[in-house]
């Protein structure tokens, strides 16, 4: 099997590259390489490669700035997925394409179904949502892969953030009521190796949105607990739980995006561990690191 990688430096691309290995050859391209802004180069690489997988990583994720930014995370996050569909399609491959929780408006008290309606509150979510569509009606053998809360030991996202304002501050105000799960890369980039050893041998009956998210669910604030119990965090910042309307951000965010998880499993036989469980090995691994580190100083 040959396997392009776009979006190798990514959380989730980064992970990709030691959980893919195994099924294959996997040629792999960070965004310098593969700019999703130029859609005659990306077919050139595609073209180039002739895989038998696409898996698209790469994506526009500042949530934020995409508010004044939108022509661009369309581009990325829409405009280039639908190019490697149509690439997918011309190849016979199986295209991976990763979403996002953020395409539902959070008004459900229960997890979200792939096959719910998608709301989009933000530029973001839109340009997810129309990504989502562009490929789905392609006519290529997909699976979109719907996950949110990503964090990880390397790259910019909420643990990385916490474990360095406790280090700053002796106070953090956390938000209380936006509920969701907090997936490590490495376990959606896990799931998505398995994922492929299945659907590559029969990609039409596979095809689909799923989700793919860790167990569990929780806030941002009962995250941050969880981070400052589990690395034992010392000394330890007062935290203080606020809510979504006393931290404003220029986009607007669902207050609830727990997925459901339960049609991966029946396609594929596997679930993700608790996030909080996630969160105990993501722990072990970066305490581990640390140890060795000093070791060899």
């Amino acid at each position: 099997m040959k396997i392009l990688l776009l979006g190798k430096n990514g959380q989730i691309g980064f992970e990709l590259q030691r959980t893919l290995a195994p099924l294959g050859e996997v040629i792999s391209f960070d965004q310098d390489r593969a700019s999703f802004l130029d859609i005659v180069a990306l077919r050139q690489t595609v073209k180039g490669c002739s895989p038998n997988v696409i898996v698209n990583a790469a994506a526009y994720t500042a949530v934020d700035k995409a508010e004044t930014d939108e022509a661009v995370c369309h581009a990325v996050n829409a405009v280039a997925p639908a190019v490697l569909a149509e690439e997918a399609r011309r190849l016979n491959a199986l295209l991976i394409h990763y979403s996002s929780d953020y395409v539902f408006n959070g008004k459900k008290s229960d997890p979200y179904l792939e096959d719910d309606e998608a709301f989009p509150l933000s530029v973001y979510a839109r340009s997810k949502v129309e990504g989502d569509r562009l490929v789905a009606q392609s006519g290529a053998d997909f699976l979109i892969i719907r996950t949110g809360w990503v964090y990880g030991a390397r790259g910019a996202n909420f643990l990385r953030t916490i474990l360095r304002l406790a280090k700053e501050r002796s106070e953090l105000g956390i938000v209380n009521d936006q509920i969701g799960a907090p997936t490590w890369s490495r376990m959606i980039a896990e799931g998505t190796a398995h994922a492929i050893a299945r659907a590559a041998v029969n990609p039409a009956e596979y095809s689909g949105v799923y989700h793919l998210t860790a167990a569990g669910r929780t806030t941002w604030f009962g995250f941050t607990e969880a981070i400052f119990d589990i690395f034992n965090l010392q000394p330890r910042p007062k935290l203080v739980p606020i809510t979504m309307d006393q931290y404003p951000t220029p986009a607007k965010r669902p207050a609830y995006s727990v997925l459901s998880t339960d049609k991966f499993a029946r396609a594929f036989g596997l679930r993700l561990p608790d996030w909080r469980r996630q969160l105990e090995m993501v722990a072990g691994e970066v305490m581990s690191d640390q140890i060795s580190l000093a070791t060899s100083r």
